[in-house]
């Protein structure tokens, strides 16, 4: 594998060769195109942000144009938001047997063919964790983002194994570790969607609330949406691991432009939703 360059102004990387030129990437390709022109700049200069250094992602930063009034919402919205805050206020805790069966359903899921040692073991590292103990990655997302990482292993096993074995595209030699990015994803959607505010300040966030309304699992596919997104953004752009955070505000600024599509009536209708393969 051989480290790749920064990017070229040429524009090239905008192209969509014939083999996956359908209509559904040709979309995809038009709404990316605009957003990555304006990363350019930050990928070329390199982003001094590192990974898992408190989950402090970019991405969260608000701008004044987010700015908006609030939405009522309706008895059932208010429910489905409320039960989706109490997932996400359960901190990661290796003592509750409920989590350590969902850490090693993940490992299961990830490498069915290798037993795991433990749950504090090396071997965790090949998932893209920093350390021997997953739970000290679990701070800034919380159990919510290892049942993330369980949905997406379970609900799209292809999708899923082409991005932890970095199956797709040309790599570059400073990968992002799959897990940690994980984590961030949701800690990014948990911000972007407003889900600790009592009711939503934008359109994407009360638009979202209408999707999970109608669909309980709404927040874990539009995880497995973003993290496919969020590594196709990574190829186009031609990112490493300096690179991440850049990459990670192009993608969210690509998933508010797709839920707020006129034509998008379910999650499943999102251009990047073709992105996922069972």
């Amino acid at each position: 594998m051989t480290e790749v360059g920064h990017l070229s102004l040429s524009g090239e990387y905008l192209k969509v060769s014939n083999e996956v030129a359908t209509p559904a990437n040709r979309r995809l390709a038009s709404l990316m195109c605009a957003d990555i022109q304006n990363c350019i700049a930050e990928v070329v200069a390199g982003s001094a942000a590192w990974l898992g250094r408190g989950l402090s992602c970019v991405c969260a930063q608000g701008r004044e144009s987010d700015i908006r009034p609030s939405f009522e919402l309706t008895p059932a919205q208010e429910e489905c938001l409320h039960k989706l805050q109490n997932r996400i206020d359960v901190s990661y805790d290796s003592s509750i047997p409920e989590h350590q069966e969902a850490l090693r359903a993940l490992w299961n899921a990830a490498f069915p063919e290798e037993e795991l040692c433990g749950l504090i073991s090396e071997q965790w590292k090949e998932m893209g964790w920093q350390g021997k103990d997953p739970s000290t990655d679990f701070r800034g997302g919380g159990f919510i983002s290892l049942e993330n990482l369980l949905f997406f292993a379970r609900n799209f096993p292809k999708s899923f194994q082409d991005l932890l074995q970095k199956r797709e595209g040309d790599r570059s030699v400073w990968e992002y570790p799959f897990a940690v990015a994980g984590v961030n994803i949701t800690f990014m959607l948990i911000q972007m969607l407003e889900l600790e505010a009592v009711m939503p300040r934008s359109m994407v966030g009360a638009t979202f609330l209408k999707f999970l309304t109608e669909n309980e699992s709404a927040f874990d596919l539009l995880y497995c949406i973003t993290f496919k997104l969020m590594d196709h953004q990574w190829l186009t752009m031609r990112a490493s691991y300096m690179d991440f955070n850049t990459v990670m505000k192009s993608t969210r600024r690509q998933l508010e432009r797709e839920l707020l599509l006129d034509d998008i009536s379910r999650l499943e209708d999102m251009p990047s939703y073709g992105l996922l393969t069972l």
